[in-house]
């Protein structure tokens, strides 16, 4: 097997392509022969062990993936050689072939391309999980998603839509903020890279001119940094505000903001959930199943890659360039 592994703490250019010995799977695995490799935001982390996950070096990047069964362990009885899945392996990834534990591989439907199945379950299961579990959206709300033009952002933009909601779009170019209208957002804002206290206000004055006095029922904030309050400030009474991440930086909040607007500052940790709530992960994944197949959503793949170009388009992943999602093609 081949893969592009992270020898030592740095960059995508640490990275090396490498042959070596494919595994053999162990009583729980599932062995995969990869054909398509998701990127993520903690894909650029992981490399330079600022990921809350450190595995011990060499190891490869690529936390989602899709391809063919090749074999399985003894205990594993819902998966068998030939079977189309997807899979979360945590790290792994960026390789011909990948080691997965029997509870994270899922089947994928016949008419899903493996490429959309390595762009799915770690965006889709991360908004579906933050709208529907933690902020318990409804029909007739108002979300506002910043980062809407990531991965998670455009995943969100389309669940929150068929969820019946009002999407305002918060991003950091005219670019991505006509790509999300396409993505299906009713409102889009562009908010400036350098977010000074002048540019905050605007930011939530532009945000509470759309949505009116009440402001949003929901914030997404997969951005954090300084784009954290103008947001929080934008919030309805008894609104809630879902923390997914924080390219930006992790920001300070003034707590004094959630008294005034009896408002919820809550968590998504997806990942946890999967582990610590399997049956609703496996009702949630069904109800994504469904969606795709019924049309309401669908990844918007913007770049491609081959295996060896694994660095490049890790680059275009933590400069914020990337409109949806960017998938890594293993021949």
């Amino acid at each position: 097997m081949k893969a592009m592994l992270s020898v030592t703490t740095g960059g995508p250019q640490t990275l090396e392509l490498t042959e070596t010995e494919t595994p053999t799977p162990r009583k729980n695995d599932v062995l995969i022969r990869v054909r398509a490799a998701g990127l993520n935001f903690p894909d650029t982390l992981i490399i330079r062990d600022l990921y809350q996950i450190k595995p011990p070096r060499p190891f490869a990047p690529g936390g989602e993936v899709a391809g063919d069964v090749i074999a399985v362990g003894e205990n594993v009885s819902h998966i068998a050689a030939g079977d189309r899945v997807l899979a979360l392996t945590g790290w792994g990834g960026f390789a011909t072939h990948v080691l997965a534990e029997k509870e994270k591989v899922l089947k994928i439907p016949d008419a899903m391309p493996f490429d959309e199945a390595a762009c799915f379950i770690f965006t889709y299961g991360t908004s579906h999980h933050a709208l529907k579990d933690r902020a318990l959206l409804k029909a007739g709300e108002t979300v506002l998603i910043l980062g809407a033009a990531g991965g998670v952002g455009v995943a969100a933009i389309e669940l929150a839509k068929a969820a019946g909601a009002t999407v305002i779009a918060a991003v950091s170019s005219d670019k991505k903020a006509a790509f999300c209208k396409e993505c299906g957002a009713d409102h889009a804002i562009v908010y400036p890279r350098d977010m000074n206290r002048d540019a905050q206000k605007a930011f939530s004055g532009r945000i509470k001119e759309i949505a009116g006095k009440g402001g949003v029922d929901v914030v997404y904030d997969a951005v954090g940094g300084d784009y954290a309050e103008p947001a929080m400030r934008s919030l309805a009474w008894k609104g809630r505000y879902l923390v997914v991440g924080f390219p930006a930086g992790i920001p300070k909040i003034p707590l004094n903001l959630t008294l005034l607007k009896g408002s919820q500052i809550v968590g998504v940790f997806w990942g946890a959930a999967v582990a610590r709530e399997p049956e609703n992960h496996a009702e949630n994944m069904a109800e994504l199943f469904d969606l795709y197949r019924e049309g309401h959503v669908k990844p918007k793949i913007s770049a491609r890659f081959k295996l060896d170009q694994a660095a490049e388009a890790l680059e275009l992943m933590q400069d914020r360039q990337v409109l949806g999602k960017v998938v890594l093609i293993v021949d």
